[in-house]
């Protein structure tokens, strides 16, 4: 099915549409059609993508939302089916990222990661799937997840962490909806080069080694990363044929997954990549 069959004059909800992936593909959903609710904790932001929507002729509604909330979850979950009625794509993607030594990091910082990365995806994919059941209408839940969610690194544990909760879970709420005979379809999406601001929003650190990472990130993904639309576009042709795996780059994808399995299989001991003896050399 393409998007424009799967989605067209449906209702999508996006976390973190005020910037990056989230941004793109609440640009996407209102191309081919839908009505777009947009959540971010930056209020500021969200309005803006609403209004640049909208101004193209599009439906959007931008909704402030903080993910480490269940409540203002529960709120963007009424709002959405007050105004529009039933939402038809729930996708989670709410995220930060996060640099250093793992006893370095600020333990505050480890909560907000858990809490945005984890719980906000595995509470809002929760409460859009007690609503698609309800109605018994056709619904997708997609969770992003990340590259990452396939491999490690060191000095970005918080977040390596989060996202192979992120993709567990996703793993797990995919048999349940099996299970359930569910009308509902779910993905795990995995964005590896992409160029978002997510290094940009990182915390400056006194620690070099850390400082370095980040500035190698950024780079990166300034010159070998998708744009946010392009991946939009990836991301979006995935979840309307009802893949579970949905990639931006899936040779990548299929490559670190060959490499986890083996790692696995073999019960290797982890060992640094070349990316980050770079850090130290």
């Amino acid at each position: 099915m393409t998007p424009h069959e799967a989605f067209a004059d449906g209702t999508a909800v996006i976390t973190g549409a005020g910037s990056g992936i989230g941004e793109g593909l609440a640009r996407k959903a209102a191309q081919l059609g839908m009505n777009v609710v947009l959540a971010d904790i930056a209020g500021d932001r969200v309005a803006k993508v609403a209004e640049d929507i909208a101004a193209q002729g599009g439906s959007a509604l931008a909704v402030v939302t903080d993910v480490t909330d269940i409540h203002a979850l529960e709120n963007l979950a009424d709002v959405a089916y007050a105004r529009f009625g039933s939402v038809r794509l729930a996708i989670n993607n709410a995220g930060i990222e996060s640099i250093g030594f793992s006893w370095e990091i600020p333990d505050a910082t480890w909560d907000k990661t858990i809490d945005i990365n984890i719980r906000g995806v595995v509470h809002g994919s929760r409460i859009f799937a007690r609503r698609m059941l309800a109605t018994g209408e056709r619904g997708y839940i997609a969770n992003v997840a990340s590259i990452g969610s396939l491999g490690m690194m060191p000095t970005q544990a918080p977040y390596m962490m989060s996202k192979h909760a992120v993709l567990n879970f996703t793993e797990c709420l995919f048999l349940e909806m099996q299970l359930a005979k569910a009308p509902v379809s779910v993905s795990a999406v995995l964005p590896a080069q992409v160029a978002t601001r997510i290094f940009d929003d990182v915390p400056a650190t006194g620690d070099a080694m850390a400082m370095r990472q980040r500035a190698m990130m950024q780079a990166m993904l300034a010159q070998m990363g998708q744009t946010p639309e392009q991946a939009a576009d990836l991301i979006l042709a995935g979840i309307a044929r009802g893949d579970f795996w949905v990639s931006t780059h899936p040779e990548t994808t299929a490559q670190m997954a060959r490499a986890r399995a083996e790692y696995l299989a073999a019960l290797a001991t982890p060992a640094l990549a070349e990316e980050a003896r770079a850090l130290v050399e």
